[in-house]
């Protein structure tokens, strides 16, 4: 089978999806495919090569450790020599059209918000996981919160604010504490912060004014970090989340030993039970398909509280959805398979 990835892309994400890219490209590699690894933003602007050359040119090195920070991504748009707003490179959307199906190893704004998979629906390219309009619910944390409402799962309490500098006092003064502050459309937990006083608050705020100044402000709910993947009509093994500094936050994702990670989450099979009915019914809400991967905090009484779902969950060498899908005997190559199968049954090609 020929199969283009897509990754980087113009995220702050973009390291993320790179390791991703990396790790799928050589699994799907080792099972006999054709792989084309791209940059979605930069795309084959530095490749003099044909087309087809790419299905078999070495992955670039480098790609597979997540850098520590946050790219630069001014410092990126600027590198880039093709001058255009558009989210896909030099290339790109030829190359992807040569392929049986895109594998989207991409994440955040770019890539998970729904505009690169209603690209390829309306070019009749097959891409893995979810669709547009569910993957434009799922980016938007309100949005999502409103669509579970509906099926009786808890989920802490918000309120949402698009806001200059200078509004900023008026929000504190009216925001009870500890509250935990998300920027809206992102993920990785960039520009997430709990703040438990005015100052915090004040300035996780003003960290979010780059991102986009537009924030979920969520009621802080005291308890165990458990995520549960949806794969292919079922739930995994939950896997229970513990930093061993701070919380959940980008550092602590994406460097090895950074956070403890146990799967199966050492829970009462009870909560285990409640989480995965939890996690069936907000992916059925929102209309998703294939993989995803839901976030809950677990209190003291087995309540799951919903706090967002990830419609391309990493694939890098410490994420999640292999850990869960290893404990259940799926291997990472064949994980992969399984997206890539199920996306073309969805999508109509068998």
């Amino acid at each position: 089978m020929k199969v283009v990835v897509l990754a980087g892309g113009l995220s702050d994400e973009r390291n993320v999806s790179l390791s991703s890219g990396t790790m799928v490209t050589e699994a799907l590699r080792s099972r006999g495919h054709e792989v084309a690894l791209v940059d979605l933003y930069l795309g084959l602007e530095d490749f003099e090569g044909a087309l087809e050359e790419c299905f078999t040119r070495p992955i670039p090195s480098g790609w597979k450790k997540v850098a520590r920070q946050a790219p630069d991504l001014d410092a990126l748009k600027a590198q880039r020599k093709l001058k255009s707003n558009s989210l896909f490179g030099s290339g790109v959307l030829d190359l992807c059209g040569m392929a049986d199906i895109v594998f989207l190893a991409l994440h955040g704004a770019c890539g998970e918000d729904g505009r690169i998979q209603a690209t390829l629906e309306t070019m009749g390219i097959p891409y893995t996981g979810t669709g547009f309009v569910a993957a434009a619910i799922a980016m938007d944390k309100d949005l999502t919160k409103k669509a579970i409402l509906p099926t009786g799962v808890q989920t802490p309490m918000w309120e949402t604010f698009t806001y200059t500098e200078k509004e900023i006092p008026a929000i504190v003064a009216r925001t009870g504490l500890p509250v935990v502050v998300k920027p809206l459309s992102s993920g990785s937990s960039i520009g997430v912060a709990i703040a438990t006083t005015s100052e915090e608050l004040e300035q996780a705020l003003l960290n979010c004014i780059p991102l986009g100044a537009n924030v979920l402000l969520e009621q802080y709910v005291k308890g165990r970090e458990i995520q549960m993947a949806y794969l292919v009509n079922r739930t995994l093994p939950s896997i229970e989340i513990i930093p061993k500094e701070g919380f959940y936050d980008y550092e602590n994702k994406y460097q090895p030993g950074a956070a403890v990670e146990v799967t199966p989450a050492p829970i009462p099979a009870e909560w285990e039970a409640r989480i995965s009915k939890a996690t069936e019914k907000v992916f059925k809400a929102i209309g998703m398909a294939v993989y995803a991967r839901a976030d809950f905090i677990v209190t003291e009484d087995g309540t799951p509280w919903f706090l967002e779902i990830n419609t391309l969950p990493g694939m890098t060498p410490t994420s999640l959805v292999p850990q869960e899908a290893a404990v259940v005997g799926i291997g990472y190559g064949e994980l992969c398979e399984m997206i890539i199968k199920e996306s073309l049954r969805i999508r109509g090609n068998h």
